[in-house]
């Protein structure tokens, strides 16, 4: 393991700080935006700027790769996080937040696209799925990081935006300075929405929802828990527990999926996220004695644990029925309506939390995951489904699609040529 990732070490230095600057951000945004007086609704709506940011990227990111090469785009796009970053300390108004989080949105993905292209193109064939494991270990390692930096730091001040846009710099010094030969970025297709539906229900609809659900968690969950009454570091610790959760569960979740109908998993998976949301709604104030209630912390975990499994078993469940020349383009559809989930949830998330409170958050998690559930079910009972290509659960973050090329299940090199294939 440690001789195949050792000349990645570079770009898994350059990720790590990406990470802990983006997740340090994320949070520091729902607090500062509490302090300048956004309403929920408001932030919501911000919030979902830097996810249609992210899809506006996907698209935008390729071309300007391809067109100056991986190390000037990382430093082009590293300097327009940083800047991005700074400017939310200077123009304080929901209107110049948005923007800003747009232009965060299409930079990140670009850097994104930046370090995966390059992995999946220096990972060894039979080293893809040990790569790929390390990869995302990294980037929950690092937000969790993140995290922990956004609890020592003061929001009112100029300081955390400052060192934000450090950790970004920082991040393009070890893949700036990297020797490694710069790849040919492949084009990733896409199947039709459409047909992703009728191939898989289930995972189609889990993306969705699940991206839903994640996007108003990332977006509002520092927001729900100032309002709780916690200061900054309880919300660091709330936050940090829940990655923590889906770092030490998504796999032994993902292992029980593979022995089963995907769909059972499922289904098991969103009763329990929807229950242990609907339990954070009624956890009540957290305050008790100058203290924080444990509850609250190991509810965050669990459901952390539960819920970043969600879109891995989705993928899984798509790889399990497409044929082998479709995996990668059917993959990359998915994404794209995870991320069509994650835009639309933190703007309503947030009207729901300006109409009913700060317990209207987990509420709506829990709306979502029981929906999820029906669904799951629903279709476990209109058909049974065997596996024509039975793959592995990975544990995954949703990210790009190049990231997706490092899984073998979407390797198409031994994949047969279009015009030989059978329809």
């Amino acid at each position: 393991m440690i001789a195949t990732v050792r000349p990645l070490a570079a770009l898994l230095a350059g990720v790590a700080l990406l990470l802990m600057g983006s997740g340090l951000l994320g949070s520091l945004l729902g607090v500062r935006g509490q302090l300048e007086g956004f309403d929920a609704r408001t932030f919501g709506l911000v919030m979902s700027s830097y996810f249609i940011g992210f899809l506006i990227g996907t698209y935008v990111a390729p071309n300007l790769i391809q067109r100056i090469g991986h190390i000037r785009a990382f430093a082009f796009y590293a300097a327009l996080t940083a800047s991005a970053a700074l400017l939310h300390a200077i123009l304080l108004s929901p209107v110049a937040w948005g923007l800003l989080r747009l232009v965060t949105g299409i930079a990140l993905v670009g850097l994104y696209t930046v370090i995966e292209s390059w992995l999946n193109a220096a990972a060894p064939p039979n080293k893809r799925s040990q790569v790929f494991a390390v990869y995302m270990a990294v980037n929950l390692g690092a937000l969790a990081v993140g995290q922990q930096l956004f609890g020592r730091s003061d929001p009112a001040s100029f300081i955390p935006f400052t060192v934000v846009a450090i950790l970004i710099c920082c991040a393009a010094l070890p893949v700036t300075a990297s020797r490694m030969t710069q790849p040919q970025l492949p084009h990733v297709p896409r199947l039709a929405l459409a047909s992703i539906y009728r191939a898989a229900p289930a995972a189609a609809t889990g993306a969705l929802l699940s991206g839903t659900a994640m996007g108003g968690f990332w977006a509002l969950g520092p927001v729900y828990a100032t309002r709780l009454g916690l200061d900054v570091s309880a919300v660091a610790h709330l936050m940090s527990a829940a990655i923590i959760g889906g770092a030490l569960l998504q796999l032994p979740i993902g292992r029980l999926s593979d022995r089963a109908d995907r769909r059972s998993a499922m289904i098991l998976v969103s009763v329990l996220a929807a229950a242990i949301a609907t339990a954070l709604v009624f956890v009540g104030d957290v305050q008790d004695g100058g203290g924080y209630h444990w509850q609250l912390y190991v509810l965050f975990f669990a459901y952390g644990g539960l819920v970043f499994s969600v879109y891995p078993i989705c993928v899984a469940h798509l790889l399990d029925l497409l044929p082998k020349e479709d995996m990668l383009s059917g993959c990359s559809s998915l994404l794209l309506l995870n991320g069509v989930g994650s835009a639309i949830g933190p703007a309503l998330a947030g009207q729901a939390m300006d109409r009913l409170g700060p317990q209207a958050l987990p509420g709506f998690f829990a709306t979502a995951f029981a929906a999820l559930a029906v669904v799951a079910a629903a279709r476990m009972l209109i058909r049974h489904r065997d596996r024509d290509h039975p793959g592995h659960f990975h544990p995954m973050l949703r990210t790009t699609p190049s990231a997706l090329e490092l899984l073998p299940e979407t390797d198409t090199n031994d994949a047969p040529p279009a015009a030989s294939r059978q329809r």
